[in-house]
């Protein structure tokens, strides 16, 4: 996350934080960072009472980037390791272990014994008692990582579309009253994306079977945010 005088920005995984993180410390000399993708039960008291920023993206899009991400790394993190059978499976069986991860199918078991028991604030940084609570609860994981990040919805936390970022990000900014300086229109203007992963439109890789089981897995997420596949950008 990173704090400021006037806010937080939480960062959801693969869901264009680190180009925010990349702003605002680049561009705000009061912005400064506090651990890796922590979720917002872990800031800091004396930052407790700031409005909380964040941005969300479409799941169908979110799990084709991890991915291919995942995929593309040297040495893919264990959640890939372990949903993908040491990346032997294609994209469509590795989703449908993800999406199942709460079920009781025995790779939640296994998983949890490969991440770590504490925060590292590096890579995915979710230790195995954070997952654990996926249990049994039929959320897909970007679902559950949502919640687990951001929590209960409140009027101190506002988030933005990920396929809006460049126009939504100075509206979110003026929410929380954080001026727009001419060195960060610039950034949001002119910088290519940060970490973006390599993969073709990401309706491709979806059957109409596959396609549902996210319908269903993240439904709550994709009715909030009013996603539909195939009506955002790749």
């Amino acid at each position: 996350m990173i704090i400021t005088d006037r806010f937080v920005f939480l960062h959801l995984h693969k869901s264009g934080g680190t180009f925010v993180n990349e702003l605002l410390l680049r561009c705000l000399p009061d912005a400064r960072q506090h651990g890796y993708h922590l979720p917002r039960h872990l800031i800091p008291a004396t930052a407790a009472q700031l409005p909380m920023l964040g941005l969300v993206r479409n799941p169908w899009s979110y799990y084709v980037s991890w991915y291919a991400f995942q995929k593309s790394q040297a040495q893919p993190n264990a959640l890939f390791r372990i949903l993908s059978d040491d990346g032997r499976s294609d994209f469509a069986a590795t989703l449908r272990n993800m999406l199942d991860l709460g079920m009781p199918n025995g790779r939640l078991d296994l998983l949890l014994t490969q991440l770590p028991n504490a925060y590292i604030n590096r890579g995915l940084n979710l230790p195995a008692f954070a997952l654990a609570p996926i249990r049994n609860s039929s959320l897909g994981f970007y679902s559950f990582l949502y919640r687990y990040m951001y929590g209960a919805e409140s009027s101190s936390l506002h988030l933005g579309r990920i396929e809006e970022l460049r126009t939504m990000l100075p509206r979110l900014f003026d929410r929380v009253g954080q001026p727009v300086t001419a060195a960060m229109e610039a950034f949001i203007a002119k910088e290519l994306p940060r970490n973006a992963s390599k993969h073709d439109r990401y309706e491709n890789y979806y059957d109409e079977a596959l396609r549902s089981l996210v319908a269903e897995r993240d439904a709550d997420l994709i009715a909030a945010h009013g996603y539909r596949f195939g009506s955002e950008p790749a």
